[in-house]
């Protein structure tokens, strides 16, 4: 099938997400600020222990959600659109709620029949997995209803849901916390009273009532988004691997302590910078698939929105690693937890590549070939755990960051590689150049500061060059370099 340029559309679609990141903008940066604030708040309601053992049971919550409810939504998300113009959503949205209906009734069956087996492998007491498997109902709802409101492009409604979602947990969890002595069972149990409400405003948001009619599944939709979905769970499986396997590995070497720091280490790393990241891409695809369904040649727009990515992570993630010390007592409140700040670096650089494979990706997700994602990624988790394993027998914290680092830079890598034909990404070779050029005077500058400047504190020196990086970017090499990409 052939994808031709349409500029005129291209521009409106462009005009379209950057309307849409504004509206997002909250959700995500409140969702930002949130996450910045639970690591102190939880590091310091919780001991070391009962931190790591909350980090476990979500790592466990989130493995179940990408086996049976996750792919559903995204399911829900990709197909939309084609169901609304062939007029037939009634049916396709019976037919992903019987799905996730199914998958829950499976979940409960299996998790109940090998319960002794899972929660052994998880190490967590069986109150823990029995919450996690409860909280996968109102979770596996949000994910499906969220991805329809994005379809729709109701992304103020999906703003307001995702804040309110956010801060009604966190004070839920302190309240229990501090007055129930619920210890980390607080945080399971805040997100489930909280998850719930929020579904609630999810079905009046989306008006899917208005659409759903209990009636005879259509067996025609249920193979395109099993072809589409099951890919995505596997690969997203292995993507679990990738990035929360070494808590598990590290739980089972060191204990509960050593798991806590991995997982401050992801607090102060992934939970923040991808929260920002996804502005970016929480807008851009629903609009990218609309695009794509109309075919318009897509990749101009990837490689535009690829630099902008590039502009907004490479600064941050720099600042942040050159002062990790810094950066981790600002957010961390138990002084035990410190030791956290050597993962930082690697965690900050392994979220960069990772961000970076959302773009390499999405050619997959576009062409209908998630398998390919899935076998990158399986590729990537094994490679994962084999250097987690060995790294961190051989180098302990340091070799949860190296391992982390390298697996996720194996998977960006294996994505920019293995390519669709005709959604070759293109590289946005002026945005590339104008970073390198303003990248050189603050890269002496922040060597100058750290080395001299020892009366400023460091979070302000990060602050300084962060604002010192954009100014030059802006004033000089922007104007510098005009060249057509």
């Amino acid at each position: 099938m052939e994808y031709i340029e349409n500029k005129e559309v291209e521009e409106k679609e462009v005009k379209g997400i950057f309307t849409d990141m504004l509206k997002y903008a909250p959700s995500k940066l409140c969702g930002m600020f949130g996450n910045m604030i639970t690591v102190p708040i939880y590091t310091g309601l919780f001991s070391q222990e009962q931190y790591g053992l909350y980090t476990i049971s979500i790592a466990m919550l989130s493995f179940l959600c990408i086996i049976f409810s996750d792919w559903v939504g995204l399911s829900g998300l990709r197909f939309f659109r084609h169901h609304q113009l062939t007029d037939d959503l009634p049916k396709y949205v019976t037919t992903l709620v019987t799905i996730l209906t199914i998958n829950m009734l499976l979940m409960f069956g299996l998790g109940l029949l090998f319960k002794d087996s899972l929660y052994s492998f998880f190490h967590v007491p069986f109150k823990y997995f029995l919450a996690v498997l409860f909280l996968i109902i109102p979770v596996a709802i949000r994910a499906l209803l969220s991805q329809i409101l994005r379809a729709q492009l109701k992304s103020i409604s999906y703003t307001i849901t995702t804040i309110l979602n956010q801060f009604a947990t966190i004070l839920l969890a302190v309240y229990l916390a501090k007055y129930m002595h619920l210890g980390a069972f607080s945080i399971l149990l805040s997100m489930g009273i909280s998850i719930t409400a929020i579904d609630i405003l999810l079905l009046y948001q989306s008006e899917i009532l208005k659409v759903f009619k209990l009636q005879k599944i259509e067996w025609t939709f249920i193979f395109p988004i099993m072809k589409y979905g099951i890919p995505i769970a596997a690969a997203s499986l292995s993507a679990w691997i990738i990035t929360q396997s070494n808590k598990f590995i590290m739980n089972s070497i060191s204990g509960f302590s050593k798991a806590a720091l991995v997982g401050a280490g992801y607090g102060l790393t992934m939970s923040i910078l991808m929260t920002l990241f996804a502005m970016i891409t929480v807008a851009a695809i629903p609009r990218i698939i609309n695009m794509y369904e109309a075919k318009v040649d897509v990749r101009p727009i990837i490689s535009r929105f690829l630099g902008y990515y590039l502009l907004v992570s490479l600064p941050i993630i720099s600042a942040i690693s050159l002062y990790n010390v810094d950066y981790t007592h600002l957010f961390i409140s138990n002084p035990k937890m410190y030791e956290a700040s050597v993962l930082v670096p690697y965690f900050s650089f392994g979220v960069f590549f990772i961000a970076l494979a959302d773009y390499t990706t999405l050619q997959y997700h576009l062409a209908n070939k998630t398998y390919i994602g899935f076998i990158i990624k399986l590729v990537s988790g094994i490679a994962g755990v084999a250097l987690n394993i060995i790294l961190i027998k051989q180098l302990g914290l340091i070799g949860v960051g190296i391992a982390t680092l390298l697996t996720n830079f194996l998977y960006w890598l294996l994505s920019a590689v293995i390519v669709v034909k005709g959604l070759n990404i293109r590289l946005p070779k002026r945005m590339i150049l104008r970073l390198i050029v303003t990248f050189i005077p603050v890269a002496i500058l922040t060597w100058a500061m750290k080395s001299f400047a020892v009366i400023i504190p460091g979070i302000a020196q990060m602050a300084i060059i962060l604002a010192i990086f954009y100014t030059i970017y802006y004033f000089g090499a922007r104007k510098l370099i005009n060249f057509p990409e």
